[in-house]
């Protein structure tokens, strides 16, 4: 349609044209032309000034620009070698490391490796800040310490020990596996100043960070940056190259060439480009560095060539715009012309040229053939549009429309309601959890889907007017409109046996159906789908097929229910919860519902019970510390748990939604309470050891049993009680016995010992006695 009316309004258009003089048409190419020849005259001066003068002027730009950023670069190197300069000359770092026992001090250790954290942390650039020790056991802090057994590692970082230089930057490889993955690191000797050092603090440089610091160099995503030594193998470049790369190697070639007295800057020709090159150097500590950086010319001079293009573009679609202007305003002057022409000389449109009427006209057959159109489609669209009015109208939801308003709405949709009885049935299905094979979990919608068809189908062959609402949860409801007099109980009584043994034979599902009397106004349809919903609660659990009349069960709702709630099952269930049994709580969960659904018992009263049921558990978990809505993600369980209504399915629900969560917060919970339990225990040991404590006068401090805590002071730290004790205490005497004079008797009384039971027990623990144990330290 639409290629045909393209085509009319083009011969539309060349017939229009044909009545016009040739004056017209040279006019027409003259105002085009003027109106966009002064851009291409433009566009071409700007695009020649950009290839000019414009280049060197961009060029000195570009290299002040690259030495501001090299200068940048070089005070950030300067300032992390001024900070390893300051630690490594911090007391921390001095001869006190020398043949240093982290298992021993594990203070120290732990305090080296704060240091070396906070070191870490001071540059973004520092991927890890490593302190390594030599010796007869090597230590390598990184930042947590430990021993390096592999002697090939040793001796990669005993080789940074062997050099004239305190301080200096190297591009090292750590791994002896791997000796092409070299990372720029900066090293300093420690002691700082000592001519034999017996360690070194090294920071190792993040590559993608120090690459990405080489880049801001560069202006643009092309060309070559890099750092080198002058005199010295260090390369560091910002993409992938190497110092053996060919673009690389020429570049070094001609800047060794030019020398530092011809400049920093030049243009360098390579593979069919262009390019600006800027270059100068920076002191490092006791070297010298060099800077590189190669950026295409046309990078440089891009943006006004873009300019110059833009505005070529710009005059080409000024030069569209006048023509389409020009074409419009001459139609717009022209059309009265060409209608009186049609008017007075009708003999023109015998010639065979279209006037402006016959297109009109067939643009109205065009449109008279969519409107056909549409009122098709809306034939199609009007049961969705039926369903979706119905299912407003049982939820309640057009409270605010009159009778009247009522009737005139259904009466636009095709219904027939004047004189009508109407009648509101509620449909439910069950059983989907007892299928085998056919259905499973999930498939709610489906069966829904399934069920409505039947219903649509069945109803359709007893009623003249009947139309289905799918709720998609396994309940449907159903709308019959009844003409004259009140139709008899028993049909509809009929139909629902015959429609509940057929989803039975097709879908192998229980029906429940509920229907309200004869209702005589539309806007009685809502209360009465409530009234039949409700009345669909009191089927019984366990039961076949029911078919209920809400005249039969007007009083129902009031009758105190026969309830098999159990109490002693609740209380063993929640106790069962509190101690984190799960396997009980399950046992226990699954007999509570299986007594609510003993024989006689009604859905209704089963939903009530379980939501009373999931309210005390509820209550138990607030007891417990835990908040409900965060345990359950702010999701409303009294609404998923109303919606269920079989016992196997509120059975799953009740296992995965209520108990697994909870179950797991407080397994988490206690282990989070005997860790904290622990860790005060043990501070309570580090400040009293001296003292005469025991493992009830630490129980009692903390809090707990002796036996809980002795079960989780070793299920934590993986010693007993006794012996923690005994470490700490047998550390702290030997330091005394090292580091002081006082007499072996002081000794034991400091760290909380009798003198002849001290005396045996380090006899037995080390297998010296204290007097020769201060004989050999005061010997080494």
């Amino acid at each position: 349609m639409v290629n045909g009316m393209v085509a009319r309004w083009k011969r539309y258009g060349e017939e229009r044209s044909k009545g016009k003089g040739r004056y017209y048409r040279k006019n027409l190419i003259l105002v085009l032309a003027v109106s966009s020849i002064p851009g291409f005259i433009v566009g071409a001066l700007i695009y020649w000034m950009a290839v000019g003068n414009m280049e060197s002027e961009l060029l000195k730009m570009h290299n002040r620009q690259i030495e501001q950023r090299a200068a940048n670069i070089g005070e950030q190197l300067g300032n992390l070698e001024l900070m390893l300069a300051h630690w490594a000359f911090d007391p921390k770092f001095d001869y006190s490391l020398k043949d240093l026992d982290a298992a021993v001090n594990y203070e120290r250790a732990w305090d080296i490796t704060k240091t070396l954290l906070v070191m870490q942390g001071s540059n973004t650039m520092v991927k890890r800040v490593e302190l390594y020790l030599s010796g007869g056991e090597p230590l390598l802090f990184n930042p947590e310490y430990g021993n390096v057994e592999n002697a090939a590692v040793s001796g990669q970082y005993d080789r940074l020990l062997r050099t004239g230089q305190s301080t200096y930057w190297t591009q090292w490889a750590f791994d002896p596996a791997r000796p092409e993955a070299r990372e720029l690191t900066l090293v300093h000797h420690i002691p700082g100043g000592n001519l034999k050092p017996f360690g070194a603090l090294l920071l190792r440089m993040d590559p993608e960070k120090v690459a990405g610091m080489l880049k801001t160099m560069t202006p643009y995503n092309s060309g070559e940056t890099f750092m080198q030594q002058t005199f010295g193998p260090l390369f560091i470049s910002a993409g992938s190259s190497t110092g053996q790369s060919p673009f690389v190697a020429a570049l070094r070639d001609e800047i060794r060439k030019r020398g530092a007295e011809e400049g920093s800057s030049f243009l360098f020709d390579w593979n069919n480009a262009t390019y600006a090159v800027t270059f100068g150097g920076f002191s490092r500590i006791a070297d010298e560095w060099m800077y590189v950086s190669a950026s295409p010319i046309t990078s440089i001079t891009a943006p006004v060539v873009f300019i110059s293009r833009l505005i070529f573009l710009v005059s080409a679609c000024a030069l569209l715009l006048s023509a389409l202007l020009s074409w419009f305003a001459s139609r717009r002057i022209y059309s009265p012309v060409r209608r009186l022409l049609q008017t007075l000389m009708p003999e023109q449109a015998a010639a065979g040229r279209e006037d402006e009427f016959k297109l009109i006209e067939k643009q109205w057959q065009t449109l008279h053939g969519q409107s056909h159109a549409l009122q098709y489609t809306l034939a199609e669209q009007l049961p969705h549009v039926k369903e979706s009015f119905l299912h407003q109208l049982f939820k309640g939801y057009l409270y605010a429309y009159s009778e009247a308003d009522l009737r005139c709405r259904m009466k636009r949709f095709k219904w027939e309601v004047e004189d009508c009885h109407f009648i509101v049935l509620y449909i439910q299905l069950t059983g989907i959890s007892s299928l085998e094979g056919k259905f499973r979990g999930g498939d709610e919608s489906l069966v829904s889907f399934a069920a409505v068809n039947i219903i649509a189908e069945l109803s359709a062959e007893h009623f003249s007017q009947a139309d289905v609402v799918n709720f998609h949860d396994l309940t449907a409801g159903l709308l019959l409109i009844q003409p004259g007099a009140c139709p008899a109980e028993s049909t509809v009584h009929s139909f629902s046996e015959e429609l509940a043994g057929m989803i039975n034979r097709m879908l192998n599902m229980r029906v429940t159906v509920a229907f309200s009397p004869p209702a005589g106004s539309i806007s009685a349809i809502p209360p009465a789908f409530e009234a039949a919903k409700q009345a669909a609660s009191y089927r019984q659990f366990g039961g076949e097929n029911q078919i209920i009349h809400l005249d039969q069960y007007a009083g129902q709702g009031q009758a105190a229910p026969d309830t098999q709630y159990s109490f002693m099952l609740e209380r063993a269930l929640i106790q069962a919860l509190r101690s984190g049994d799960a396997g009980e709580a399950d046992r226990l969960l699954e007999e509570f519902l299986e007594a609510l659904c003993a024989e006689g018992a009604k859905a209704i009263d089963v939903q009530q019970g379980m939501l009373h049921l999931l309210g005390t558990i509820q209550h138990m978990i607030m007891d417990s510390g835990i908040h409900p809505n965060q345990l359950f993600k702010g999701v409303n369980m009294y609404a998923a748990l109303s919606g269920i209504h079989e016992p196997k399915l509120i059975l799953s629900w009740f296992r995965e939604k209520v108990a697994a969560p909870f179950l797991k917060e407080l397994c988490e919970r206690s282990d989070a309470g005997i860790k904290r339990t622990i860790a005060l225990a043990m501070q309570y040991i580090q400040e009293h050891y001296m003292d005469n404590i025991s493992l009830d006068s630490c129980a009692d401090y903390t809090g707990t049993n002796p036996f809980l805590l002795s079960k989780s002071f070793k299920r934590v730290t993986g010693q007993n009680f006794i012996d923690y004790l005994t470490g700490l205490r047998l550390n702290k005497a030997k330091e005394l016995l090292r580091d002081t004079d006082m007499r072996i008797n002081d000794v034991a009384d400091q760290v909380g010992y009798q003198h002849s039971y001290f005396n045996r027990i380090f006899k037995k623990q080390e297998g010296i006695t204290p007097g020769r144990y201060r004989e050999l330290g005061h010997h080494d």
